[in-house]
């Protein structure tokens, strides 16, 4: 059966992927001449709004006939289209059958077209650099003494004890403390710059009463545990000496119940929302008729949901004299936004809005676990990548292919889910998301890709669940072709701490444990390094092209090439033997990087089993 559209290939639509307002693309469909198609017409409209029909022109090849229209609007949004024909006999459709493809006669779906602002831009400085998140309580205790921390707070001294998930003699979930603190970060900035880092994602900082911290209990003051904003100032500064930027989790769609503004427990006096109705934060929350009838994130009653809307709020939050402008003035560069699907668009706009303002070139992040592209949450079409809202999201898509790849899901899978992506973001926003293996939402990557089934196993259990030699050993190998996986794909690498030093663990609170200082697993630290050399030292990774060459038999290949022609190839065999991978006669003088052998001949790469491979080439 012939092909009538592919949405992939440039010889049927001119632009790959999400185009720009005002930029004109061209796109043809090819039908037989046996068809007697009359009239062929592109159909494309706007998400939930009416139907365009283009008419389409007609030139004939032998017994193709090839239509032909372009499409161009000064309107960003969510589009679809399909295309339809007249014959003699009736009205045809071409729709997306799967992976960009459509055929006559075959049932499918409409193809989805991202425009976005031709003025998009995001940060240059961002590309080709690997992001380093901190789970600020575990990662480096300085052994600076602190003032004012609460007394109701377990500090904890066994540094890489196992963190409590049951509740103090209080009820208290979350109260233990390994007080890991912003001195202790600022002394392993060279580690960090070893690793090729150039931003530093940390999670909350500011005042909170858990160890996580967002439960947000004073947004202009650090957590006492953490240190002081002088400390903060000069944490930003030495980074920079690293050419390391920082920016911050904004924790803004719920603070805590136990805070300035709620105040439910009267730690801060006898203000706040809680007991107050003339509180000047009364307004901000969604009470109910008794003071405990109020809404709450997830039914979290610690974590009060506030209205992002309010103009108070909006104000407090992004305000000439805001929370954003304050730490943007203190030597942040950025933020990535909490639980973005839980923020209205219109505050995000605001957010982005003033960020740029302060710093045009800082970094706008946001949480977002699906294809952001196209993402509904409470009943609407959400706008993050369209050039209004953020840089770029949480990439989780991508971790989800990746990992699925590596414990046994095929390689069509796997390249079809990231040209999926690559396909409906635009390019500033894909070159510029966070791609990650874990976080501190997710179980440790290490002992994901042991193939442990942890999800139906008990706290109490997962307390004491560490990888046998042999389990470690198999994920260690699978962690390594992971990574050098998700450092060859479109967008900012990411480490979530500890990956790299070989931490292992389940669900939270086991997926935060403090960094083994000096007990790094070596073999994990060096690849990981290794990887950040790769990736600063080749330009085809900062802005490069996803090119697909081959996804089969377990095995996946593409290579990332930039508009000055630098390329790299990018092997990876997830099969449990090795191979020897025959390069295409267009490959040039093949140089392995990481992962692979090439063979004397330089026609082919051999490659071990479970192993990530990345070349040079001319």
């Amino acid at each position: 059966m012939e092909i009538a559209f592919n949405s992939r290939d440039r010889k049927y639509k001119s632009v790959f992927g999400a185009i720009k307002t005002n930029e004109s693309t061209g796109f043809t469909l090819v039908l037989h001449s046996s068809l007697l198609a009359e009239k062929a017409f592109l159909v494309i409209w706007p998400d939930g709004k009416k139907e365009e029909y283009i008419p389409m022109t007609k030139s004939e090849n032998g017994e193709f006939h090839f239509w032909r229209t372009e499409f161009k609007t000064p309107n960003k949004g969510l589009y679809f289209y399909k295309f339809d024909y007249d014959t003699p006999y009736g009205r045809g459709t071409v729709l997306n059958s799967g992976s960009g493809i459509g055929y006559v006669g075959r049932e499918g779906v409409p193809w989805q077209l991202t425009v976005y602002d031709e003025n998009f831009s995001t940060p240059d400085w961002l590309k080709g650099k690997v992001a380093y998140q901190i789970f600020p309580d575990r990662f480096r205790f300085s052994g600076e003494k602190k003032e004012n921390v609460p007394k109701d707070r377990e500090l904890r001294s066994d540094w890489g004890g196992t963190p409590k998930w049951y509740p103090d003699e209080n009820g208290r979930f979350n109260n233990d403390y390994f007080c890991g603190d912003l001195k202790g970060i600022e002394e392993k900035l060279e580690y960090l710059a070893s690793l090729g880092v150039g931003l530093i994602y940390l999670n909350p900082i500011f005042e909170a009463h858990s160890n996580h911290r967002y439960d947000t209990a004073d947004y202009f003051k650090i957590d006492p545990l953490l240190g002081t904003a002088e400390d903060f100032v000069s944490l930003t500064k030495k980074a920079e000496e690293y050419g390391i930027k920082i920016i911050l989790d904004g924790v803004f769609s719920h603070t805590g119940a136990d805070s300035v503004y709620f105040n439910k427990y009267k730690r801060y006096g006898d203000a706040g929302a809680y007991n107050d109705p003339e509180s000047p934060y009364y307004s901000w929350y969604k009470l109910g008729e008794t003071r405990d009838d109020y809404a709450s994130w997830w039914g979290v009653k610690t974590l009060p949901e506030v209205n992002e809307n309010e103009e108070s709020f909006k104000e407090f939050i992004t305000g000439d004299r805001g929370v954003v402008n304050h730490w943007l003035k203190n030597g942040a560069y950025g933020f990535r936004l909490d639980v973005a699907d839980e923020l209205p668009d219109i505050f995000i706009e605001k957010v982005r809005e003033t960020v740029k303002k302060h710093k045009p070139d800082a970094l706008l992040w946001g949480e977002v676990w699906e294809d952001a592209s196209n993402k509904i949450s409470y009943g609407g079409r959400r706008k993050y990548l369209l050039g209004d809202e953020l840089d770029g999201v949480m990439n989780y898509p991508f971790r989800e292919a990746v990992i699925d790849f590596m414990l046994g899901g095929s390689a069509e899978l796997f390249m079809e889910r990231i040209v999926t992506i690559c396909e409906n973001y635009p390019k500033p926003a894909l070159d510029a998301s966070m791609n990650f293996l874990g976080t501190h939402d997710t179980a440790r990557v290490l002992t994901i890709l042991s193939g442990a089934q942890l999800s139906h196993i008990d706290k109490n259990r997962q307390a004491e669940f560490s990888l046998t030699d042999s389990e470690k050993a198999i994920a260690k190998k699978r962690l390594l072709c992971a990574a050098s996986l998700i450092y060859a794909l479109p967008g900012v690498p990411t480490i979530y701490y500890g990956d790299e030093a070989g931490l292992e663990g389940g669900v939270d609170p086991f997926n935060r444990r403090c960094f083994p200082w000096g007990n790094e697993d070596e073999e994990i630290l060096n690849h990981f390094k290794a990887l950040g050399e790769i990736s600063s030292s080749h330009d085809a990774f900062k802005e490069g092209e996803f090119v697909p060459v081959s996804a089969m038999l377990g095995c996946v290949a593409f290579i990332r090439k930039n508009e000055k022609g630098e390329s790299v190839f990018v092997i990876s065999n997830k099969n449990h033997h090795e191979i020897t991978y025959y390069l295409p006669e267009n490959i040039k003088n093949p140089k392995a990087l990481i992962g692979g052998a090439v063979t004397n001949d330089k026609k082919g790469v051999n490659i071990d089993s479970e192993t990530t491979a990345i070349l040079s080439f001319n």
